[in-house]
């Protein structure tokens, strides 16, 4: 399997990268639910289903209870999700409070890891390696252009349309 997607040409004539094609993700129109990952885990670990949805249920009351006590939340192999907020602003300190907060949010740093491309050989002799960041969660996807009649509008992307993760600029 593979992650698909399409060619898209940016229309915005007040971009830099106007007139080029970028590629855009494509997803499918379902969301994978708590009893698919269950029935997944289960075929990975030896544990039975039913135990697997449980811990699952209890994951999300879980992480709610240590964002009320300020904490941040580490699931190793996956990232670190934190609360984030907006807030209004005001013109002096003693008139901002907790009435103040507008937007909440969960923030999601997802885990990676440092991946040495390279080196530099400086001239006082010294070795400096040059890397990149790769994000476990999708650092071995593979990539596949959609063939088929598949318009971006027509599948759940969730995040205003730029729902291949670049920001159009190339």
């Amino acid at each position: 399997m593979s992650q698909k997607f399409i060619k898209k040409l940016n229309s915005n004539p007040r971009s830099m990268a106007y007139g080029k094609y970028f590629a855009r993700a494509i997803y499918d129109k379902t969301f994978v639910g708590t009893k698919q990952l269950a029935d997944f885990i289960q075929t990975q670990a030896s544990v039975k289903r039913s135990d697997v949805v449980a811990v699952l249920d209890e994951l999300g009351a879980a992480m709610k209870h240590f964002f009320e006590m300020g904490q941040k939340v580490k699931l190793e192999g996956i990232g670190i999700f934190k609360v984030g907020f907006s807030s209004i602003g005001t013109d002096k300190p003693e008139d901002l409070g907790a009435q103040n907060i507008t937007t909440r949010r969960v923030l999601f740093a997802p885990e990676s890891v440092r991946v040495v491309t390279g080196v530099n050989h400086r001239a006082d002799g010294t070795v400096a390696q040059k890397f990149a960041v790769a994000k476990n969660l999708v650092k071995d996807i593979v990539f596949e252009e959609a063939h088929e009649n598949v318009s971006p509008e027509s599948t759940t992307s969730g995040n205003g349309g730029n729902s291949g993760g670049g920001n159009g600029n190339g």
